[in-house]
């Protein structure tokens, strides 16, 4: 590696974590797209290059998928009306309207289950939380590759989590069979240079943190949490933003209980609505 390589990688490293741990000196541009990754909420009028949808979605079935059995879809959304409805559905998050692309991810048992009953073959598994939780994973897995696929070409996106607020109505906006369930969506658009001078990467958790050797630690977190608390108040305050107080306070405050889950408190009672049993 040259030097200025270490030093880029140096760089990288240190805007992901606040500094730099111990890994390889190794640099490529498959790592460099990753460790530069930033959600992007703004976005110019300049149009997609044509195919772009397909080429993301192609590299998108290029990940894992559990058994082959590709228990997962996406609903590719440019219609400016139908945009706008999502956007509403999940919380008022108008880049979901500004993108011009929009990409709802879709853990899918439908398929499976209509070509079970089209050949008159058994199915039941269908019927089980695993195989609802293999196409949640699958769509995960298939959607970070179209992300990095789009960060390869200099695009911006941004994961729409506030999708699963209101799981029915996605559902019928999207026209989604039963058992099919849209778990987040993914803004993609060009990035507006203006708006986003300052969204730069975010500093995660030290690695120690989340990295457990053959087996977990659990006192890791105490060493790591409080450096990395450190780390974010430096980060906000250059970031002009005012957090609750330190990370894990915020943090804590997200998973404080039933009232700050924007209605996905009641996702247990939509997946049935929309016919997964989960035995």
């Amino acid at each position: 590696m040259t030097t200025q390589a270490k030093k880029d990688l140096a760089t990288l490293l240190k805007a992901r974590y606040g500094h730099g741990p111990e890994v390889l000196d190794v640099l490529n541009p498959t790592l460099e797209t990753l460790f530069q990754h930033k959600s992007v909420r703004a976005f110019t009028d300049k149009p997609l290059a044509p195919n772009t949808a397909e080429l993301l979605i192609a590299a998108a079935q290029s990940a894992s998928t559990s058994s082959n059995l590709q228990t997962w879809s996406v609903v590719a959304v440019e219609d400016q009306g139908r945009k706008d409805r999502l956007a509403a559905m999940a919380g008022n998050q108008k880049w979901i309207s500004a993108c011009p692309l929009f990409l709802v991810w879709v853990a899918d048992l439908a398929r499976l289950k209509e070509l079970g009953e089209e050949h008159q073959l058994p199915h039941e598994s269908l019927n089980y939380l695993e195989m609802l939780l293999m196409g949640t994973i699958d769509s995960a897995l298939a959607a970070q590759n179209a992300a990095t696929a789009a960060e390869s070409l200099d695009l911006g996106i941004v994961y729409i989590g506030g999708i699963r607020n209101k799981p029915l109505e996605v559902a019928k906006e999207l026209g989604l069979p039963p058992m099919s369930f849209a778990t987040f969506g993914m803004c993609v658009g060009n990035i507006d240079p203006a708006a986003t001078a300052k969204n730069v990467v975010k500093p995660r958790l030290p690695q120690r943190a989340v990295l457990h050797k053959e087996t977990y630690d659990v006192k890791a977190k105490n060493e790591a949490v409080d450096a990395y608390n450190a780390t974010m108040e430096k980060f906000y305050a250059e970031q002009g933003m005012k957090p609750l107080g330190p990370w894990h306070i915020q943090s804590l405050n997200r998973v404080r209980g039933p009232d700050a889950m924007a209605g996905r408190d009641l996702l247990v009672d939509a997946l049935k609505q929309l016919g997964f049993d989960m035995k």
